[in-house]
């Protein structure tokens, strides 16, 4: 079931693109592409007067003049707009970074975060939230919630696959496979209960599609220390996922401490899948499709890998929200419907990749 990652279809060996090069376009794309998305909406604005207003929140005062700016202008911009584009960054960035871990602990091109059950325990914490009434409560009870839900499946996943201190990959995914399934079926119980309060299932739908609408501030902060705190582990073991990738035993003898990576790689997994979800609800395939692009223009090094996939999620995602929030405006089309439109095809592009392969090796 699993296989190298310098296998051809991860991208072999091969560099086709400076990662230097790589980075610095997307950056730009960023800068661009964030403008273009907090000009565009119900009520178009003029790109001059939304960089003027960015400048003034994100530099010190008297950097730029504020000439020509009204009360209204700088709450669309900063208080509406400007929060969804930062998350479409941020869960961007967490959920392409995930799948690159996820891809190296398990050598398969085909894994993404979702598979060790972090997305189902996200959903069901999301649900219990929706059904019990706690997320009326208050904004942060909702992305807590999902965000509790998601470490706790991970943290049942591994303690099922551990076994003497020592946890199988395989046992690992066919685990959180299991435990996914029956947390899915779960939140599918819990909402069959509720089917007669038509307002709470469909706010449940809408989450579970995923979406940024009406996201705040407050959700960036929520979700930054979470996502901030998983990408420096992303970091930190990117050379250690380089050597884990030519196998446990090759590793271990190189002198890496294979379990302690696998779990720590994990839970900074979670954390950015977590915090994902709590904040964005279930948006797939991010985690599929950006670092297996990635790896096939830049190569199979995590240390260029990582920062590069980081990048590519938030560009990808700042598209698929910019596309979910124009193509029927003024309707909103769900974030992972989306996400799915494009990922769907790219899995089964990957599906007919590995059957050639697999067909050409006998």
């Amino acid at each position: 079931m699993t296989e190298t990652l310098a296998s051809d279809a991860l991208g072999g060996g091969r560099r086709a693109v400076s990662a230097r090069l790589f980075c610095v376009a997307m950056i730009a794309l960023l800068a661009v592409g964030g403008v273009v998305a907090v000009s565009a909406g119900s009520t178009p604005m003029d790109w001059r007067l939304v960089v003027q207003i960015l400048g003034r929140h994100l530099l010190p005062d008297g950097w730029v003049a504020a000439t020509g700016l009204t009360r209204a202008d700088d709450l669309i911009v900063w208080n509406i707009r400007a929060p969804r584009v930062m998350l479409c960054f941020l869960v961007g960035a967490s959920l392409s970074v995930a799948g690159a871990q996820m891809q190296a602990i398990f050598r398969n091109p085909l894994a993404e975060p979702g598979l060790v059950g972090v997305g189902s325990g996200a959903a069901l914490g999301g649900v219990l939230a929706f059904t019990t009434g706690a997320a009326s409560l208050a904004t942060p009870v909702l992305p807590v919630s999902a965000f509790s839900g998601g470490l706790l499946a991970l943290l049942l996943v591994y303690a099922l696959a551990t076994r003497g201190g020592y946890t199988s990959a395989s046992l690992l995914l066919l685990t959180g496979v299991a435990v996914g399934a029956v947390l899915g079926s779960v939140s599918a119980f819990v909402i069959s209960l509720n089917l007669a309060n038509f307002q709470m299932t469909q706010q449940i739908l809408f989450w579970t599609m995923g979406g940024l609408d009406n996201r705040m501030w407050v959700h960036v902060w929520m979700a930054l220390p979470f996502i901030a705190a998983g990408l420096l582990m992303a970091a930190l073991y990117a050379r250690d996922l380089d050597v884990l990738a030519q196998g446990e035993d090759t590793a271990a003898a190189l002198g890496v401490n294979v379990e302690q990576v696998k779990f720590v790689v994990m839970i900074g997994a979670a954390l950015l899948t977590g915090a994902s979800v709590a904040v964005a609800g279930m948006v797939s395939f991010v985690g599929l499709i950006v670092p297996h692009g990635v790896r096939l223009m830049l190569g199979p090094s995590h240390v260029r890998l990582i920062p590069a996939s980081a990048l590519a999620g938030a560009v990808f995602l700042l598209l698929c929200d910019f596309i979910a929030r124009t193509i029927r405006a003024p309707e909103e089309l769900r974030l992972g419907v989306i996400t799915a439109l494009w990922g769907g095809p790219f899995f089964v592009f990957l599906l007919y990749r590995r059957s050639i392969a697999m067909r050409g090796e006998r």
